[in-house]
């Protein structure tokens, strides 16, 4: 939590940091991208950074002196969060992502200032009226595409897709692992529009020896802009899955910058990182992508069962992310909440199965002795999470923990507590909430 205490701590160290060595400092916070940049965050993504800081673009931009900070943050106790993502929680700021408080997510379709980001490096500057987006290799008919070629010569669709990081509940992991540490806010499921990328690909004719997809953005590596810090792909029948879909909005709006403004990939159901943001590139591969994070452990899990914290080698992370697996939350009441013993409590959430439905979401108040179930609506369409909704009562006063368990259709149910992994990946444990009975 941001108390004025810590929100005082940072600003001080942010300005001491610029006080001792300005153009380290503006590399270090901003992303600098070449030690040739005098003007430090004032070109590429510095500035696309600091402009959703701010809320606004910088005419002058490029006026401004060398480890200047504009007044707008000098005035808060902390640099603010990125405009329209102000309620969200910081988990890192190189590279910049930010999490949903699980009370946050209550709404049946996410809004965008409450959708989660991931990112892996800089958020680059998107044009629309130049952007272009390449679709070759494995093809007889290479495209390049413009945004308004996509907006007018295919058909876009709209739909209601979850997009969830395969990093999310990390912060349960014992002992604990690296990298983000999300709790259960790194998730959300938007109104997206955009063309299917089927009919992308079948412009394109694609050649029988293809089998795998490669995604490319605008990104950069953070300390290197000649590298791309992901680069991620999926099989030939996920590309041509109707519901995989190449956006250009989002909740009837152009796309957030953070969320991958002008185009990006959102591949429903899989770990999130497969949904490209700042889409510019798409190539057929015949062999299975091998670009940043898709080798190297990088989203993929044990091919055996690990001691927790056990040394792993690099070819036992041998399998693939791809469908994510059965999963809940409890969006409402927050935890903690106090209520009266004669009073029933109302719960409530979402639930969602990767590429399965959810077939049922029970709900304990006996640490898992016995379950009770609750109305579970269907998905508006395929890979859109479901709302469930119940009563709940308590026989006397006291603390109580409410358990939401999803199960899929396979009959695949969400565990107590998942086998631990060096990367943290896909926690699916019961999600939990506090309640005191007065």
């Amino acid at each position: 939590m941001n108390t004025p205490e810590k929100k005082e701590l940072l600003q001080k160290d942010l300005f001491t940091r610029y006080a001792e060595d300005p153009i380290a400092a503006d590399k270090a916070v901003f992303g600098r991208v070449a030690e040739a940049d005098r003007r430090g965050f004032l070109r590429g993504a510095g500035l696309a950074t600091m402009s959703a800081l701010l809320g606004a673009t910088i005419p002058f931009a490029r006026s401004m002196p060398e480890g200047f900070i504009p007044v707008a943050l000098a005035e808060e106790a902390a640099p603010p969060l990125p405009a329209g993502k102000e309620e969200l929680i910081s988990r890192g700021d190189r590279p910049l992502n930010l999490e949903t408080p699980v009370h946050l997510l209550d709404d049946a379709v996410t809004p965008t200032e409450r959708h989660f980001v991931r990112n892996h490096g800089t958020v680059p500057e998107g044009n629309p009226e130049t952007w272009t987006l390449t679709i070759d290799g494995e093809v007889d008919n290479p495209l390049t595409l413009s945004l308004k070629d996509l907006q007018t010569k295919f058909a876009p669709v709209t739909r209601q897709l979850i997009i969830e990081c395969g990093g999310n509940g990390r912060f349960q992991f014992t002992p604990p692992v690296k990298g983000n540490q999300w709790t259960y806010g790194a998730v959300g499921c938007a109104n997206w529009t955009g063309v299917p990328l089927a009919a992308l690909l079948e412009a394109a004719r694609v050649k029988s020896s293809a089998v795998y997809t490669a995604h490319y953005g605008a990104d950069r590596d953070l300390s290197d802009p000649n590298k791309i810090p992901v680069s991620r792909g999926i099989p030939i029948e996920k590309a041509m899955n109707p519901f995989t879909l190449v956006a250009f909005e989002m909740n009837g709006a152009p796309l957030h910058p953070l969320n991958g403004a002008p185009l990006r990939l959102v591949v429903p159901g899989w770990v999130g990182s497969a949904s490209h943001k700042w889409l510019t590139r798409i190539q057929l591969r015949d062999v299975v992508h091998d670009g940043p994070g898709m080798i190297k452990g990088s989203y993929r899990m044990p091919d055996r069962p690990l001691e927790p914290g056990e040394e792993v080698a690099e070819g036992v992370l041998s399998k693939i992310i791809t469908a994510m697996p059965v999963k809940s939350l409890i969006t409402a009441p927050q935890t903690g909440v106090k209520v009266a013993k004669e009073s029933p409590l109302v719960v409530q959430g979402h639930a969602w199965a990767g590429e399965q439905v959810v077939q049922s979401v029970d709900l304990s108040i006996d640490f898992g002795a016995t379950w009770q179930p609750t109305v579970l609506a269907p998905p508006v369409n395929p890979y859109a999470w479901q709302h469930w909704r119940a009563e709940v009562f308590f026989p006397a006063p006291g603390y109580y923990e409410v358990w939401a368990r999803a199960t899929d259709a396979r009959l695949v149910s969400q565990p107590f507590a998942v086998a631990w992994n060096p990367k943290g990946y896909l926690n699916n444990a019961i999600h939990r909430i506090a309640v005191r009975v007065a």
